[in-house]
């Protein structure tokens, strides 16, 4: 009978505080429609300077003493809001330093999510007005695209909505054009890319008519003889006779023959294919040699993937839409790489199967053959893991939960919701389809799970996980796969502004048998799709504080250095300072000190990564700085990507890591990251830490294994030349690869924006050494304007070469292929009134119009210009499917 009573009392309670929420809930639930619905959100970066205009950046703790000034501006269209019950949560990628508005508080939550609170001198939004928050944050904004989309709104316990005008990817709607404040200082000497200033860099490259283009294959071969005839594939199309070509790979080829209209058949033209591995001499595998006459064409190859390439230089001979005429020619050819490479980033913001699959096609098509799939990060774990269910259930989305267990806090603008690309994984069957995929287009795909550091998405889920296993009493099975250390107490920040709860503790046992089971499940997906792991990335980069870095001193130091950010660093602490599990270790003299962690649990999963029967580990090259050399592993061999910034001396530390004994992959942010801009201007995406801009010629430009040389061909990110001169000996690289992280890339649309056409100059580089590029010297200095080892004749003309090549057929091809490419802007100016255009790459249409885009115009000589017309320009291509970005001609 007592437990009777106590069970309806019970419910009586929990009754009542239901109403009570529901109540609550209804009483907010206003509060959020209406400012959701009423209210805009318009962002302004006032001044990039700010510290040269009477802001002390350094008082205010920023970074390097860099500071910006913006304004918020909040109208309301409807009727005065008065209730100050609410919050508006934003992403922002630079930390806010101070908020000039007495009304409103910003509060930093985690990474770049912060919230904006009424204070207690709120009075409210009035009827039809706008309300001022100005804001000094850290660093720049140059670009539209830094700032965030999906602004939203909470109220106690009502369902958050997204502020309608920023539930956007066209940024414009809420963001004011950056105007004048595109420089990061004052001796920032980049060009502003405009159509005047577009139309300078472009006027040395010329048209090529078809004769000069006839033969030429992308990425270029090794050695190429074009003959007189011309071979016509008629409707008999081609018969492919491909000995040593599994039929997986003979399928792929036999589906790209029949989107370009050529059917295989027994009558059509003959291919025929063999390997022999004698007739090539210290060739890296790929290698071929392939003879096109009249009758047919032969190919002699060291191996399947030298079959495969051979007949993709075949198909790139091949024109989209026009007769299918191939030119007689013999090719030797070997790759110049044996690492040809891309890194997508999908922990970010997730990419869906479809896209992935598409690049893997364009990878193939130009001979790249390593897809680095970085599966996990601090905002999003993409792979399902049998037996642990919350790395996908949590970890995998993204939502408003402060309590963090169902999903992980709303970053890089994906919102309350997870019904975005903040949200998403792949499951194993897609995973091993991807991988199937890859396998029959000679990629091997290269899975990254990153730690130490960037590890919250992972570290969240297991919290989740040992919330729920102890709740059930289960606290030996809670414990098992647990990442963080109770213990630890360490007040630290990472680059990207977490705390703590991002970096995996290395000296946990639970830690290890985190990552042993991981690779065991991604492995047995790796072998059921036929393609057995034979490199696993370990990540390793960024495991440390940024208060402690050099951009900041200490309030208290004496003297002060100008120019570094003033905090209070006696509270600051090395990422795992005050883990007794750390502290344990470095007793024991298993490490020799914190800072030394990262390196030593690299080395740690390499045994791991051996267990497995996997014999090579890759890592970016700050995961095993701290490794003597790469004998100090369990593996035989270690590669690392190479990303240092090539003026901030990664011309020279470049050698250190190849004499330590690791293959190296060049992956410099200032030339291969495709998550870059592609101009100078504000309304092209991409951040810019590294450089201002990564177009197809600066790419195109770049020489991977003689890295003092592009001082000669480049610039800094300031638009400033640098010398450059390697001290160290050097030997060849291992590898290239380029980069797209997803910070900022929200959607498959912008991860082909960004990624292609660029990706056909990395391909270009990859695959062939060309004859400007200088061999490596010791001691032998390069600057811009006062050395001059590089052909720039021979340079420009091989420039011209793959500009017109891409121009005139590579983009069909992408655009028969469905993809999503950026089409660049037209250079233009009006002289002696009459408008005069070019572009990037010859053979694409140029569209004017003097009615403000009313009606379009086909440029093809120069037009005259009436005066008080006011011209705008564009590039379009495949009947109008796609067009570039519009521009006045000023």
């Amino acid at each position: 009978m007592k437990k009777f009573k106590i069970a309806v009392l019970a419910t009586s309670i929990a009754s009542l505080l239901s109403i009570g929420m529901i109540q609550t809930a209804f009483a907010s639930q206003p509060i959020v429609d209406s400012i959701s619905s009423q209210l805009s959100v318009k962002y302004t970066v006032n001044d990039n300077q700010a510290g040269e205009h009477g802001i002390n950046c350094a008082a205010l703790g920023a970074d390097w003493a860099a500071c910006n000034r913006a304004t918020i501006s909040l109208t309301n269209q409807g009727a005065a809001i008065n209730d100050n019950n609410w919050a508006i949560y934003f992403s922002s990628i630079r930390m806010i330093l101070s908020v000039n508005n007495d009304q409103f508080k910003i509060t930093h939550i985690t990474g770049d999510l912060h919230k904006i609170q009424p204070t207690e001198k709120f009075t409210g939004f009035p009827a039809k007005s706008t309300i001022d928050i100005p804001i000094v944050g850290e660093y720049w904004q140059l670009s539209e695209t830094d700032v965030i989309p999906r602004w939203y709104v909470t109220s106690t316990d009502a369902k958050p909505k997204v502020i309608k005008n920023t539930d956007t990817e066209m940024l414009a709607n809420f963001v004011s054009p950056i105007g004048d404040n595109w420089k990061r200082t004052p001796n920032d000497h980049n060009i502003l890319m405009t159509p005047i200033t577009r139309f300078e860099r472009n006027t040395d490259v010329q048209m090529l008519n078809a004769e000069a283009l006839r033969g030429q294959i992308l990425p270029t071969p090794t050695k190429l003889t074009v003959g007189k005839s011309d071979i016509t594939l008629d409707k008999k199309g081609v018969n492919l006779q491909l000995q040593g070509l599994n039929r997986a790979s003979f399928s792929v080829l036999s589906q790209q023959f029949k989107r370009l209209g050529i059917p295989l058949t027994l009558q059509g033209f003959k291919i025929e294919a063999n390997i022999d591995s004698s007739k090539f001499k210290n060739a890296l595998p790929g290698a071929y040699q392939l003879n096109i006459i009249d009758k047919k064409a032969t190919i002699t190859a060291v191996d399947e993937s030298g079959i495969f390439y051979a007949v993709q230089s075949i198909l790139s001979l091949i024109p989209v839409n026009n007769k299918p005429t191939i030119a007689s020619i013999n090719v030797e050819d070997s790759p110049r790489f044996e690492y040809r490479g891309i890194m997508l980033d999908a922990g970010r913001n997730f990419k869906s199967k479809d896209v992935i699959l598409r690049l893997l096609d364009q990878m193939a098509t130009y001979k790249l053959n390593k897809f680095h799939f970085h599966l996990s990060d601090d905002e999003g774990w993409r792979i399902e893991i049998p037996g642990l269910p919350e790395l996908t259930y949590v970890g995998s989305q993204r939502c408003h939960d402060l309590s963090e267990q169902k999903c992980l806090l709303p970053q890089l603008g994906s919102g309350p919701n997870n019904d975005n690309s903040g949200s998403g994984y792949f499951s194993r069957e897609d995973y091993i389809e991807i991988v199937k995929y890859a396998k029959a287009r000679f990629i091997e795909v290269i899975p990254e799970i990153d730690m130490p550091a960037h590890a919250r998405a992972a570290i969240v889920s297991m919290e989740a996980r040992y919330s729920r296993l102890m709740s059930e009493g289960k606290e030996q099975q809670a414990n098992e796969f647990r990442l963080v250390d109770p213990t630890d107490k360490s007040n630290t920040t990472t680059v990207q502004f977490y705390d703590r709860k991002s970096y995996l503790n290395p000296c946990l046992d639970s830690s290890k048998r985190f990552v042993d089971k991981v690779i065991t499940e991604i492995a047995k997906m790796h072998n059921e799709a036929g393609q057995p792991i034979s490199v696993w990335h370990f990540g390793g980069d960024e495991a440390k504080n940024i208060r402690l870095g050099a951009g900041y001193q200490d309030i208290n130091v004496s003297p002060k250095v100008d120019g570094k950010g003033l905090i209070d660093q006696s509270i600051e602490d090395h990422p795992w300072a005050k883990s007794q599990a750390c502290q344990t270790l470095i007793k024991k003299g298993a490490i020799k000190d914190i800072e030394h962690l990262p390196s030593y649990f690299a080395i740690e999963v390499s045994k791991i990564i051996k267990n497995h029967g996997i014999n090579h580990m890759q890592a970016w090259q700050d995961g095993v700085k701290y490794a003597k050399n790469a004998k100090a592993f369990a593996v035989d061999k270690v590669t690392v990507n190479f990303w240092d910034a090539l003026y901030w001396g990664g011309y020279d530390s470049a050698s250190e890591w190849i004499n330590k004994g690791y293959q190296m992959v060049i992956s410099n942010p200032d030339y291969v990251y495709l998550d870059f801009p592609y101009e100078v201007n504000p309304k092209e995406s991409g951040y810019y830490w590294g450089t201002r801009f990564n177009d197809e010629r600066k790419i195109f430009s770049f020489a991977p294994n003689n890295l003092p040389q592009n001082a000669e061909t480049s610039t800094d990110r300031d638009g400033n030349a640098f010398s450059a001169k390697g001290t160290m000996n050097w030997f060849d690289s291992y590898g290239l690869s380029a980069q797209l992280w997803s910070e900022i890339v929200r959607t498959d649309v912008q991860m082909e924006y960004m990624m292609y056409p660029r990706l056909l100059a990395v391909a270009e580089r990859a695959w062939h050494q060309a004859d400007w590029e200088k061999p490596y010297f010791k001691d032998r200095e390069y600057k811009q304007g006062e050395t001059h080892y590089v052909n720039q004749k021979l340079l420009l003309k091989d420039w011209t070469r793959f500009a017109n090549l891409v121009g005139q057929r590579e983009l069909a091809k992408l655009d028969l292929a469905g993809v999503d490419y950026r089409l660049p802007i037209p250079g233009a100016k009006i002289e002696n009134n009459k408008l005069i255009a070019n572009i990037i790459f010859p053979s694409l249409i140029i569209e004017y119009s003097v009615d403000n885009g009313k009606n379009w115009h086909r440029y093809t000589d120069p037009v005259a210009i009436s005066k008080g017309d006011v011209v705008f320009v564009r590039s379009t291509f495949a009947d109008h499917k796609k067009i570039s970005r519009v521009e006045q001609v000023k």
